[in-house]
């Protein structure tokens, strides 16, 4: 799929249009005036919950109407299997709209917002809703940017021992931590069910959550050598296990 990608919030009502379909609000200005579409040109409506329908550009008009035509009957993109999610212990500043925009596009399936004994972040009140509103708005243009249908689901934030529940019913779970003595790389992986990945805080999961998060049954794993940031190291973990369960062949 290589068309620009535009959600549309009534996909499953497409029908009731007729033959043109008006792309119009934030959605119709971006294609307008930031992609600059171009009658003849493909675009890709979707829902962002694995329904999408194709169709081609008829006319720009304005500044925000795009009008859509020769649309395709509605299709489905089915879950992908392992199905792969990510905890992200909350990262200081702007670092986790940065996690949450890499690990979209790689393909991950949901984010968990974890709030670790030593995040130093911390989601109270209306700061809280205005940070998780970011992470799913972030999840929502990234997964529009690397042409996904199926857009991440990102949770409401957790706390360590609902983490712990989330791990016990995992089909695979471990936590990235440097005192693994086993590499994700050589991990046993199932072929389908869910995957559960842990990824730590900048100042480190504490050994109370590392021993609550064993008796859950996930172990430590070690991606290498190094020791990535807490923005970067689901990213990097989550195409490991993408091109290790063949979701990338």
């Amino acid at each position: 799929m290589t068309a620009p990608v535009f959600v549309v919030d009534q996909l499953g009502e497409l029908d009731r249009f007729g033959p043109e379909f008006v792309l119009d609000g934030p959605e119709g200005r971006h294609a307008v005036s930031v992609k600059r579409l171009r009658p003849g040109e493909d675009v890709v409506l979707t829902d962002g919950h694995g329904r999408w329908a194709e169709g081609v550009v008829k006319a720009a008009e304005g500044k925000d109407r795009l009008v859509v035509t020769d649309l395709e009957p509605v299709h489905e993109e089915p879950p992908a299997s392992p199905r792969i999610t990510v905890v992200q212990a909350l990262p200081k500043g702007d670092r986790g709209e940065l996690a949450v925009e890499t690990m979209t596009e790689v393909g991950v399936d949901a984010i968990v917002p974890w709030q670790a004994s030593r995040c130093i972040t911390q989601w109270k009140g209306e700061r809280g809703l205005k940070a998780l509103g970011k992470w799913r708005a972030t999840a929502r243009e990234a997964g529009k940017q690397s042409r996904r249908v199926r857009f991440p689901d990102v949770a409401d934030a957790a706390t360590t021992r609902q983490v712990g529940a989330l791990l016990a019913r995992a089909d695979f779970a471990a936590v990235l931590h440097e005192s693994g003595d086993a590499r994700l790389a050589t991990a046993e992986l199932p072929a389908e069910g869910e995957i559960v990945l842990v990824v730590g805080p900048e100042g480190g999961v504490s050994p109370e959550e590392l021993a609550l998060f064993a008796e859950a049954g996930a172990q430590p794993y070690v991606l290498g050598p190094t020791v990535l940031r807490t923005s970067t190291a689901g990213t990097a973990a989550a195409a490991l296990l993408l091109g290790r369960t063949g979701r990338w062949s």
